[in-house]
């Protein structure tokens, strides 16, 4: 009797559960529907491309350079350097004193050959004034024809010798001179080889001098760039993150590299305090001005290595547009194929979007203030 009854127990309580378990299954929620998992729309702002005259640049590179360079070296050897009065980076005036040779020799050869000029001066003097005399007694029939002769060709022969002995004090005096180096010109010392106490040698180079201390920068062209660049143009060269030097075309080379066809414009760049010779910079030349569509920077999205911006269609569903980039202007970019000068593009959001995607505009933001989408997706992208 007792285990009739058990069993009974065990089969209300089963009974129970499983009425349970039915009650759960018939109030579960019907599987969702593909109108409820769709993607939600995102709030966008749009923009339409405005077309503008835009300067046509072209970037080029190249080094520094010393706008003329002047050697300064000694003309005559064998002489002992016994001063030194300019370094590199010093500025100098034409004909300002950088270095002085031993003269203690040289003085002496001026002294000797100032006397020996002395001394053939006054032997023309003696030989002219005998000349004079003989011509004096011509008509007397004293002298000969010979004879009269021989006191004229040795006045000449004295008057010879005393020019050449001139010649001599002079090349003398000038060999005293060049015992004093000089600038030859106003500029910047940029570089020294002269050491105190070293004999000279003739021709040695002992400084070298920037003249003008005037830089210029020699800028790589492709030769159908060099074809639109004229002497005289404006150029804009960067010389640091922040800081630009401007200059102007002085010369073109006439010829072309026959293996990469570029080719090389000289700039005179404009005083700069911080500019160094040798440097490599960057520069702007502007070839003209055209028209350009721009767009936001914020419009161009870069996926997979292509740029590409969306259009918004009547259905309110965006189109994926891949487009090429040109030239950059503060926040706007230029942009060319597929897109017309009307098209609706979104402006803000982009990064969210994929193609086909809906989205719904909303109202104009304040200036300066960033559109946000309304909820974000895992397929946003870098901007350009």
């Amino acid at each position: 009797m007792k285990k009739s009854k058990h069993v009974l127990w065990v089969a209300v309580l089963i009974g129970i559960a499983g009425a349970f378990l039915a009650s759960r299954g018939a109030h579960k929620a019907p599987p969702a529907t593909g109108e409820a998992a769709a993607k939600p729309a995102l709030t966008v702002s749009t923009v339409t491309p405005e077309t503008a005259q835009w300067a046509e640049r072209v970037t080029a590179s190249g080094p520094v350079l010393a706008w003329q360079e002047a050697v300064i070296g000694a003309e005559i050897g064998g002489v002992r350097l016994v001063d030194l009065q300019a370094n590199v980076g010093d500025h100098v005036k034409k004909g300002e004193l950088l270095a002085r040779l031993a003269d203690e020799m040289l003085l002496a050869d001026v002294h000797q050959q100032q006397a020996a000029l002395d001394e053939a001066g006054a032997r023309y003097n003696e030989a002219a004034a005998n000349a004079r005399r003989a011509l004096q007694v011509k008509d007397s029939g004293v002298m000969s024809a010979q004879e009269l002769q021989q006191f004229a060709n040795a006045a000449e022969i004295a008057k010879a010798q005393m020019k050449s002995a001139e010649a001599r004090l002079e090349n003398a005096r000038l060999k005293l001179r060049y015992t004093r180096i000089v600038a030859a010109d106003d500029g910047v010392i940029s570089a020294r080889n002269a050491t105190l106490g070293s004999v000279a040698q003739v021709g040695s180079e002992m400084f070298r001098l920037i003249r003008q201390g005037k830089l210029e920068w020699r800028a790589e062209l492709t030769d159908m760039q060099m074809q639109r660049v004229r002497v005289g143009q404006k150029v804009q060269v960067r010389t640091g993150p922040n800081d630009t030097v401007a200059g102007t075309v002085s010369r073109i080379s006439p010829t072309v590299d026959t293996s990469t066809r570029n080719g090389y414009v000289y700039i005179a760049l404009n005083e700069n305090k911080t500019l160094r010779a040798g440097v490599f910079v960057q520069g702007e030349f502007e070839l003209g001005r055209s028209n350009a569509l721009t767009v936001p920077q914020d419009a161009v999205v870069v996926r997979d290595g292509f740029s590409y911006v969306y259009q918004v269609g009547k259905d309110g569903r965006v189109a994926q547009m891949k487009v090429s980039i040109g030239r950059r202007q503060a926040d706007r970019i230029e942009v060319s194929g597929g897109i017309g000068a009307d098209a609706t593009l979104v402006a803000t959001g982009a990064g969210f979007l994929n193609d086909g995607d809906l989205v719904r505009i909303g109202p104009a933001k304040a200036k300066g203030k960033p559109d946000v989408a309304s909820a974000q997706s895992p397929a946003h992208k870098t901007h350009i």
